[in-house]
């Protein structure tokens, strides 16, 4: 969706748009990893993002950060599509003491920022 609302494109969602996903800064997921590969427990852990968005949310948020006159196009949703998405981070964040800490809202400026760099100064 950054990349449709940088290049002035309707932010796509599919379905309803209720179905929820969590996102998550790349920088936590790794050093969730780290924290994974330099302890002393093994897996499996989940290292993603409890924090859920639908993704009419997103594109929401996508609109009040890159365009606030993006449209919003809805499209079929896919029949294998699941309805949410949240996982359960308590093994990482009691074994690891891990746990993302930048938010979708602080986090989608600077993922912005770096698209917008990788799109237009090429």
């Amino acid at each position: 969706m950054d990349i449709q609302a940088l290049r002035k494109e309707p932010l796509t969602v599919y379905g309803d748009g209720n179905q929820t996903r969590s996102f998550q800064y790349v920088s936590h997921l790794v050093k969730g990893l780290m924290r994974l590969m330099e302890g002393k427990h093994v897996g499996p852990f989940n290292l993603g993002n409890p924090g859920e968005f639908t993704m009419l949310e997103l594109a929401q948020v996508v609109q009040e950060t890159v365009d606030s006159n993006a449209k919003i196009e809805f499209r079929p949703n896919t029949e294998d599509d699941p309805h949410r998405r949240k996982p359960d981070i308590s093994k990482a964040k009691e074994l690891l003491g891990w746990e993302p800490v930048v938010s979708l809202r602080d986090g989608l400026p600077c993922t912005v920022f770096d698209f917008r760099q990788r799109i237009f100064d090429d």
